[in-house]
């Protein structure tokens, strides 16, 4: 059977989540800002959501139809085929956005959405109320410009709570944020990744399981998997092709915090995540580092000025990061920050810039390929 899914993610990641769909064999059918949408089969629920490292969720995508009114919301929601996948005693409720589209009250396009999933059910089942005891079955709404998309969630819990990481530091970066850093370094053998400032090690962690082709939904649990149409040999199959295609390489990475609570943190979470074979967890001022003779790649989510330090101690440390990174040449450095004038603070261009958010924050991914020691 084919069906239509969406998977979102973190803006400016939607290229990597395009890359990793075509990876697993399905055929792209659209790709936007925060998501792609791809055929599959029901085996496709399964993979998606134990192999996709850079998605935050996927969904089986109903179908999208225009709605600049509540009667077409209504009517375009009641038209589709709910019954194949929401039984009698099954919950279904209903949350969304809206953007840039004529229906802006949230509240007012779940009841609508509700009543016209019920009219629909009531019609194939007989009856007038549900129960609503059995499964769950999110229902999901994407308006944008008018166009209405309706969706059940497959994931749950978000797919960046790889499960690793119950705890976390003042400003942890997302796991799939960390692991489209880990990808854009080049994670691999006889260099030397080296997170300074790891806080909680999500950088490190997801380079390591990047590495070593360990996926990320592996050790989890997925709405679907209480889904019927969802057999529990197809969760089976996919961990037991996960956990088969692992690798075990002699990549060696390093991250180290001057703060001995974020270094406790990291080591119990590398433990947890299973990576610690890969990574190296001791205590460090990132201003003082070195590794002489090794070639290295420096990946780091330094303190924004925000939730962590003051504005005004976050830019001293960036001019003295960029002034001892720059005498580790020809290590590359890749820096991750809100910070709008971090290029000048830090002492030199970057080669390269790329635009991603950290949940809601815009960020800027400056990468250094060419480290130049005589700035």
């Amino acid at each position: 059977m084919k069906i239509r899914y969406t998977a979102t993610c973190l803006f400016g990641l939607e290229h990597l989540l395009g890359e990793e769909i075509d990876n697993l064999g399905y055929d792209r059918e659209q790709t936007m800002d925060g998501r792609v949408t791809f055929l599959g089969d029901e085996q496709t629920a399964a993979l998606a959501n134990v192999f996709l490292r850079y998605a935050e969720r996927v969904y089986i995508n109903l179908g999208h139809f225009r709605a600049d009114t509540f009667d077409e919301l209504f009517e375009g929601t009641k038209a589709l085929p709910w019954e194949a996948w929401i039984g009698r005693r099954d919950a279904f409720p209903v949350k969304g956005h809206s953007i840039r589209s004529a229906l802006t009250s949230l509240p007012a396009c779940q009841s609508i959405i509700k009543r016209a999933v019920v009219a629909r059910l009531s019609e194939h089942y007989g009856l007038e109320r549900f129960e609503e005891s059995g499964v769950k079955y999110q229902i999901e709404f994407f308006l944008f410009k008018d166009d209405a998309t309706l969706m059940i969630d497959t994931s749950g819990t978000p797919l960046h709570k790889r499960g690793y990481r119950p705890a976390a530091n003042a400003a942890p970066i997302r796991e799939t944020l960390a692991a489209a850093l880990a990808a854009y370094s080049r994670p691999r053998e006889n260099v030397l990744l080296w997170d300074p400032m790891c806080g909680s090690g999500t950088i490190a962690i997801e380079a390591a399981m990047l590495a070593n082709r360990i996926a990320p939904g592996v050790n989890r649990s997925f709405a679907a998997e209480h889904f019927p149409q969802f057999p529990a040999r197809l969760w089976r199959d996919a961990r037991e092709e996960a956990r088969e295609g692992t690798a075990d390489t002699a990549i060696e990475i390093r991250a180290s915090d001057v703060d001995p609570a974020c270094v406790a943190l990291t080591r119990e979470n590398v433990m947890r995540a299973g990576v610690e074979k890969w990574v190296r967890v001791f205590e460090a001022d990132a201003r003082c580092i070195s590794a002489p003779g090794r070639r290295g790649t420096i990946v780091t989510n330094p303190p924004y000025g925000e939730r962590l330090s003051s504005p005004t101690e976050a830019e001293r440390l960036y001019r003295e990061l960029g002034a001892h990174f720059r005498s580790l040449a020809p290590w590359q450095v890749y820096v991750i920050t809100s910070h709008p004038d971090f290029e000048r603070l830090y002492g030199a261009r970057a080669d390269k810039v790329r635009k991603l958010y950290n949940g809601m924050i815009p960020c800027y991914f400056y990468q250094y390929f060419k480290n130049d020691s005589s700035h």
